[in-house]
């Protein structure tokens, strides 16, 4: 699996517990709701950890990993599905645009 493959499964798989997280809170299952939430922060932070720190884009997205871990925390904390929907739809764009990326790479080869 290259990296580009990995990072997109990560972000699959991001957008999957934040749809979960969505319905968890839709139906009032907290314990699944929470657990769903905190996946996806654990998600976030490991592809924060795995930035390649010797490229000007990877500060903007620290800045922007920050920002879902904070925002989550709030979801969590509050149990607010708008914050919630603001970060699965930024996450379902840098995800697409990712895919792009790795697309355009590929056929350029």
């Amino acid at each position: 699996m290259t990296q580009g493959e990995l990072l997109l499964l990560l972000y699959d798989e991001l957008m999957k517990r934040l749809t979960q997280a969505e319905l968890a809170l839709s139906k009032e299952n907290y314990p699944m709701f929470e657990g769903a939430v905190q996946r996806s922060i654990d998600i976030i932070q490991y592809l924060d950890d795995t930035l390649d720190r010797k490229y000007p884009i990877s500060g903007n997205l620290t800045q922007l990993y920050e920002y879902f871990t904070y925002e989550l925390g709030r979801v969590k904390i509050g149990r607010r599905s708008e914050p919630l929907g603001h970060v699965k739809s930024m996450a379902g764009e840098l995800r697409d645009a990712f895919r792009e990326a790795q697309k355009s790479g590929e056929s350029g080869k």
